[in-house]
C-alpha cells in the first residue's frame, strides 16, 4: 500500500467511494483488511477448537428433526395421516390423497426393484371456492412427499399474484424464479393463480412472463418441485387452458366442495372446543340450524370455513362484552357460550 502514488490513491479512492464504500483514507481501508484478517484467523481457530464437539453432536441434532435421515418416517407418516382424516368432511380429497400416497410408495418400489414406472406428473390443480381447506390439505401433502421420499425438504411456500408479478419489465422473471428457488425441495402453492392468465384484450400483462418462467422451472426441477394451483373451479379452468405448458403439466385435479350444514356446525363446534367454551344446549341447536340454513342461502361469495371463523370470533367477542357488564365470574362464566351470545352475533 506504500507503493501507492497519490494520483492512483485519488482514483483508487474514487472507485471505492462510487460502488458504496465511504472509507475516508486509505489507511483505514488497510485497518479494515487487517481487521478482516485476524476475523478469519480467529474464526479458523475457533472451529478447529469446536469442531471435533461438534462431529459428535450432529447426528443427534439429525435425529430430532421430523422426516430427517434418522427420525421414523412411518411414526410421521401416520401423523401426517392422522392429521389429514381429523379435518372436517372432504371425503373424496382425503381418499384422493391417501390413493397417490399409496401410488407413489409402489413406484419407489419399483424404483428399488429396477422396475420400470411410466412418467407421472405430481402438480396439482385445487379448485373450489374460499375457504374449502385447499391451503391446508397443501400443507400436510408437502410433509407426505418429504416422509415417503418425493421431495428432499418439504417446505410449503405460498404465493399468489402480487408474489411472483412486478410492475416492470424485466422483474417478474426475477421475482418468479426467486419464489421457486425459495420453494425447491418443497411445494410452491399459488391461490388464485388464475389471476397470472390476462384477460382478452390485456396482452401486456406481465403475468405472461410469471407464467413463462414457472413453466421452465417446473422442468428443470421436475424432481424436486412441485407446483399446486388453485382458485375458483371456472376461472383455473380458463388459466389452464391459456398455456399449452400448463395444459401438459397439471393434469391431476382436486375439487374441494363447499362444507354442508353439518360440516359448518361441525367446524364451529371444534373451534370452540379447542378454546375450551361450551355451548348451553338451546345454543347448541341454534347454531345447527343457523349453519344449515347459511349453507342453503349460499351465494357465490360464500366463504366456507372463513366465514365460520369470523362467526366464532364475533361470537366471542359478544361474550366478552356481556362478562364485562357482570360483577365477579366463575369459570363457567368464562367458558359458557348462551343462546343470547349467539343470537346477537348473527344480527351484528
Amino acid at each position: 500500500m506504500d507503493k501507492v502514488d497519490s494520483k492512483q490513491k485519488e482514483a483508487l479512492m474514487r472507485e471505492l467511494k462510487a460502488s458504496g464504500s465511504y472509507l475516508d483514507s486509505m489507511t483505514d481501508f488497510a485497518d479494515l483488511l487487517g481487521t478482516i484478517k485476524q476475523a478469519e484467523t480467529a474464526a479458523k481457530e475457533l472451529l478447529d477448537e469446536t469442531s471435533p464437539d461438534m462431529k459428535e453432536q450432529a447426528p443427534d441434532v439429525q435425529e430430532i428433526l421430523p422426516g430427517e435421515e434418522g427420525g421414523n418416517q412411518e411414526q410421521t407418516l401416520d401423523k401426517l395421516l392422522e392429521r389429514l382424516d381429523e379435518l372436517v368432511g372432504l371425503g373424496n380429497i382425503k381418499q384422493s390423497v391417501k390413493s397417490l400416497i399409496n401410488l407413489v410408495k409402489i413406484r419407489k418400489l419399483r424404483e428399488e426393484n429396477n422396475l420400470p414406472n411410466p412418467p407421472l406428473s405430481l402438480h396439482m390443480v385445487f379448485t373450489g371456492n374460499p375457504g374449502t381447506g385447499k391451503t391446508t390439505v397443501a400443507r400436510i401433502l408437502s410433509g407426505l412427499y418429504r416422509e415417503v421420499g418425493v421431495l428432499s425438504k418439504g417446505q410449503f411456500v405460498e404465493v399468489d399474484r402480487s408474489g411472483l408479478v412486478a410492475g416492470f419489465v424485466g422483474q417478474t422473471a426475477i421475482k418468479t424464479t426467486e419464489a421457486i428457488t425459495n420453494a425447491l425441495g418443497g411445494i410452491l402453492f399459488i391461490d388464485e393463480a388464475y389471476s397470472l392468465a390476462p384477460e382478452a384484450g390485456n396482452g401486456n400483462d406481465f403475468g405472461r412472463e410469471a407464467i413463462e418462467t414457472l413453466l421452465k422451472m417446473m422442468e428443470d426441477h421436475r424432481n424436486d418441485l412441485i407446483v399446486i394451483v388453485a382458485g375458483y373451479s371456472e376461472q383455473m379452468e380458463r388459466f389452464i387452458t391459456s398455456n399449452p405448458g400448463l395444459e401438459s403439466r397439471f393434469n391431476r385435479y382436486f375439487e374441494f366442495e363447499d362444507y354442508n350444514g353439518d360440516e359448518l356446525n361441525e367446524i364451529f363446534a371444534s373451534m370452540c372446543e379447542k378454546s375450551e367454551y361450551v355451548l348451553t344446549e338451546d345454543a347448541s341447536s341454534f347454531a345447527c340450524g343457523h349453519f344449515k340454513m347459511l349453507y342453503e342461502q349460499r351465494d357465490e361469495n360464500f366463504g366456507n370455513a372463513r366465514h365460520v371463523r369470523n362467526f366464532f370470533e364475533n361470537v366471542i367477542a359478544i361474550h366478552s362484552d356481556r362478562l364485562s357488564a357482570l360483577d365477579g365470574h366463575t369459570r363457567k362464566d368464562l367458558t359458557t357460550i348462551t343462546l343470547e351470545d349467539l343470537e346477537t352475533a348473527t344480527m351484528s
